[in-house]
């Protein structure tokens, strides 16, 4: 059997029927759910915004499919189709899909943002301590020559050293601690944006 579209103005609200058929693999056909949204009502940071027309048409595309799936029953359905269409802001929607597939929340690019600046932080941390020795032990061989030869001076490239060497350590033992700031900074960083947007869309 079919489902049935039934449009009211610009949203069109599906009354399923059930079938028997393809496993529900948390898609409306054709169409990734939530790539629907302008802000993924799955972040907690977006719950407060304002829920539009087409967001509750998204999520009832998919209490229709779940529908039809057998994952709710009519009661089921008929209860979280209305309470969807009168739900107020994104944080309304989810709990209506948050028991079927669909529902899984997004995986946090923040992590792996954090790890790559520490991964970077120590890159830099090592190099300028190498460079650094480098380029000082050379000027340090370079001045200890003289018309007579070769006269060793007091070798001060080792205070550039240890300058250099307890800054790559101090990166190195606190992998954790960089981790964690720039993790805070980054989250800082979604929520001033968050922000940003919802003011301009206000």
């Amino acid at each position: 059997m079919t489902t049935t579209l039934a449009t009211t103005g610009d949203i069109g609200i599906r009354c399923p029927s059930r079938r028997v058929g393809r496993a529900y693999d948390g898609r409306v056909p054709g169409i990734e759910v939530w790539t629907q949204f302008d802000h993924d009502p799955r972040i907690p940071a977006n719950a407060t915004m304002r829920a539009s027309d087409r967001d509750r048409a998204v999520i009832e595309a998919v209490l229709s499919d779940a529908f039809a799936e057998g994952r709710l029953d009519r009661a089921e359905y008929d209860e979280r189709s209305d309470a969807a269409l009168s739900s107020r802001t994104l944080g309304d929607l989810m709990p209506l899909v948050s028991d079927l597939p669909v529902a899984r929340a997004p995986r946090s690019s923040i992590p792996d943002e954090a790890a790559r600046a520490f991964v970077q932080a120590r890159r830099q941390a090592v190099w300028g301590f190498l460079s650094a020795s480098l380029i000082c032990w050379a000027i340090w061989v370079a001045t200890s020559f003289g018309g007579d030869g070769f006269h060793a001076q007091f070798p001060w490239p080792l205070f550039v050293m240890l300058g250099t060497g307890l800054n790559a350590g101090r990166v190195m033992w606190q992998k954790d601690e960089i981790i964690e700031e720039q993790t805070r900074r980054l989250e800082k960083r979604e929520r001033r944006e968050i922000e940003r947007r919802r003011l301009h869309e206000d």
